[in-house]
C-alpha cells in the first residue's frame, strides 16, 4: 500500500462498535485507509507524511448537526443583523437600547434584530405595533423572537415587504390582526416571517457571510449540517461555492404551497446532497403555539407570551398535512416535521401511517423534530414504524428552569426532551441546536444529555439521561444516518471520509458535566485542516 497523507496518534474514538477504540488511524486522498494500534499502522508513514500526535487529546469523527440552519445562521449572525438572543444579551434594558441603538444607526436602511425572549429576558415590553413606530419612525424595524418563529414589524417594515391588511396569510403561518383588522405588527411561523428579513439580505456580502458561517461551525468540531429551511433560492449560490465549503452539508427544502420540487431525492454530491423535504406541524413553546392535549400553566411567564391556559395550536389539520406528505413521499423523498407538542405528535404520526401503508418504503428514515412533549406510547409507536427523532436537548441547559416552573409544571417538565425513552425503543436518535436559536455546541448536548442539568442545577426527569456512548452516537454516527449519510461519514472507519475533531481530553473520561468545556483542538475535513492547530 502506498504511503498515507496524513498519521494521527494517540487516542482514536472510532465510533464503530467493531473496533471502538484505536491508537492510530491513517488518511490518504481524504479517505481513511487503516485504523488500528500504532504498530499495524506504522508501515504506512512515509517521508511526505504529515504525523499528528495528539497526547493527552482524543480524536473522534466530526460533529454532525442533524438539526440546522446554516444558510439562516450566516445572516443572522452577520453584521447586517444584530444578536440580542440571550446567550448574549441577558437583561431586558440592554435589549431595549440595543434596539434603539440599531434604529438610530441604520435610519431609513432598515434595523433588523434576532434573539427577543421574553422568558429569558424577562422584563421586555410589549412588541406592540405603536411601540414598534415609535421606536423606529424613520425606517423598518424588524425584531425575530428568538425561537425564530415569530417576529415584530412596524409600519415601515410592513410597506418595505408589501404587507397590507388584505395580504392573505401564508399556508401554514399568519399576520396577527387586531379587532379592526389591520395587522398588529406580528407574524408567526416562517411563511410570514421570512419576508419581512428580505431587506436584510444583502447579495454581495453573502458569500462572506456563508464562508464566516462555515468557519464558526468548524470552530464547534462540525464537519457536516443540515439545513432545515432550504429555499432553492439558494442553491447557485452554494454551487458557486461548492469548492469552498469546509462543512458537508445536507438540505431540506420548505414545503411550498405548490406542493412540489425541481430536485429529486439524494441529488448532489458527498459535500453537498439534497436529500428531504421539512414541514412545520405546530411552533414554538416559547412563544405558545404547539400543539398540546394539556394546557400551559397560568403563570406570570405563560401571561408574557399570552399563553395562560392555552392547549395552543397546530399550524396545519391533519388533512393538510396528509396531503402535503402525500405530494412528496410517494416521489422518494425523506420528510422532516417540526412538532413541539404530544397533540401535535399524535397527528403526524398518524400521518406517516398511512403514508407508510399507501406506498411502502423499507429504509425511509422519516423524522421528527425536536419533539419536547412527546409521550413514552408515541415513542413506542414511532419506533415501531420506523421514524427517528431528532431531539433538542440543550434546551434543557438554557430553558429547563422556565420549562419546569413557569410552562409546564414538574411531571411534564422535568420528561421535556425524553431522550433516555427514545433510545430505550431501540430508535436512532440524534441530539441538535437548531442554531441559531442556541449556539452550535455539540459538546454541550451530549454533556446535557447525559445529565440533563437546568440553569439551578436541578436534574430534570434523570430517568431519560443517556450514557456517554449514547450521547456521542447521537451527535455523529446517528444523526449521519438521519442524513442518508452514514455509509460516508459518521464513524472513523476505513473507506468512510477522514472527517475528524480532535479533542482536548476524551469525553468518556471525564466528568460528565465537563465534556462541554473539552476545546475543540482541531477539525478536519476529508483529512484537511478546517480548523486549529
Amino acid at each position: 500500500m502506498a504511503h498515507a497523507d496524513l498519521v494521527f496518534t494517540g487516542t482514536v474514538l472510532t465510533v464503530d462498535e467493531k473496533r471502538p477504540t484505536a491508537e492510530a488511524l491513517a488518511v490518504a486522498d481524504g479517505r481513511i485507509v487503516a485504523v488500528g494500534t500504532r504498530s499495524e499502522v506504522a508501515g504506512l508513514i512515509g517521508a511526505g507524511t504529515e504525523t499528528v500526535d495528539v497526547g493527552d487529546g482524543c480524536v473522534m469523527p466530526g460533529f454532525v448537526e442533524a438539526h440546522g440552519h446554516p444558510l439562516m445562521e450566516a445572516l443572522a449572525l452577520s453584521d447586517r443583523i444584530v444578536d440580542i438572543r440571550p446567550v448574549t444579551v441577558r437583561d431586558a434594558d440592554d435589549v431595549v437600547a440595543a434596539v434603539r441603538r440599531e434604529t438610530a444607526a441604520r435610519g431609513a436602511a432598515g434595523a433588523y434584530l434576532s434573539g427577543w425572549d421574553p422568558l429569558l429576558q424577562p422584563g421586555l415590553p410589549g412588541p406592540t405595533a405603536a411601540w414598534l413606530d415609535d421606536t423606529a419612525p424613520d425606517g423598518p424595524l424588524v425584531i425575530v423572537h428568538n425561537s425564530g418563529h415569530k417576529a415584530y414589524f412596524n409600519s415601515a417594515a410592513a410597506r418595505h415587504a408589501g404587507l397590507t391588511r388584505d395580504t392573505p396569510d401564508p399556508k401554514g403561518a399568519r399576520y396577527g390582526r387586531g379587532a379592526d383588522g389591520e395587522l398588529d405588527g406580528s407574524a408567526e411561523e416562517i411563511g410570514a416571517v421570512f419576508p419581512l428579513l428580505a431587506g436584510a439580505i444583502e447579495p454581495e456580502s453573502y458569500p462572506q457571510m456563508l464562508r464566516d458561517e462555515c468557519a464558526r461551525l468548524n470552530r464547534a468540531g462540525l464537519t457536516t449540517c443540515s439545513d432545515m429551511a432550504f429555499d432553492p433560492a439558494f442553491a447557485p449560490l452554494l454551487a458557486q461555492l461548492h469548492d469552498e465549503l469546509t462543512v458537508r452539508l445536507r438540505t431540506y427544502e420548505i414545503s411550498n404551497p405548490q406542493m412540489s420540487t425541481a430536485a429529486t431525492p439524494g441529488q448532489g454530491d458527498d459535500l453537498v446532497r439534497q436529500v428531504g423535504i421539512k414541514i412545520w406541524v405546530d411552533g414554538s413553546p416559547w412563544i405558545g403555539n404547539i400543539a398540546l392535549s394539556f394546557p400551559y400553566l397560568d403563570t406570570a411567564a405563560t401571561r408574557s407570551i399570552g399563553a395562560a391556559g392555552s392547549c395552543g395550536h397546530a399550524n396545519y389539520t391533519r388533512e393538510q398535512l396528509a396531503e402535503i406528505v402525500g405530494a412528496y413521499f410517494p416521489l422518494g423523498w425523506q420528510m422532516a416535521c417540526h412538532v413541539q407538542g404530544d397533540a401535535g405528535v399524535d397527528t403526524i404520526l398518524d400521518v406517516y401511517e398511512e403514508a407508510l401503508r399507501r406506498w411502502p418504503r423499507s429504509d425511509h428514515r422519516l423524522r421528527l423534530e425536536h419533539v419536547g412533549a412527546i409521550r413514552p406510547e408515541q415513542l413506542q409507536k414511532a419506533a415501531e414504524l420506523g421514524v427517528t427523532c431528532s431531539i433538542f436537548v440543550d434546551q434543557i441547559h438554557y430553558w429547563g428552569d422556565v420549562i419546569v416552573d413557569g410552562l409546564f409544571g414538574e411531571e411534564r417538565g422535568s420528561r421535556w426532551m425524553p431522550a433516555g425513552s427514545a433510545v430505550a425503543t431501540g430508535m436512532r436518535i440524534s441530539l441538535h441546536n437548531d442554531p441559531p436559536v442556541t449556539p452550535e455546541e455539540p459538546l454541550r448536548n451530549i454533556s446535557v444529555a447525559v445529565t440533563r442539568t437546568a440553569p439551578s442545577g436541578r436534574v430534570l426527569g434523570p430517568q431519560e439521561c443517556l450514557t456517554v456512548e449514547q450521547a456521542i452516537r447521537a451527535q455523529t454516527l446517528d444523526a449521519a444516518w438521519q442524513l442518508f449519510a452514514d455509509d460516508a461519514i459518521g464513524s472513523l472507519e476505513v473507506g468512510k471520509y477522514a472527517d475528524l475533531v480532535v479533542l482536548s481530553a476524551d469525553p468518556r473520561t471525564v466528568p460528565p458535566e465537563r465534556i462541554a468545556d473539552l476545546e475543540v483542538r482541531a477539525t478536519y475535513l476529508a483529512g484537511r485542516r478546517v480548523h486549529g492547530r
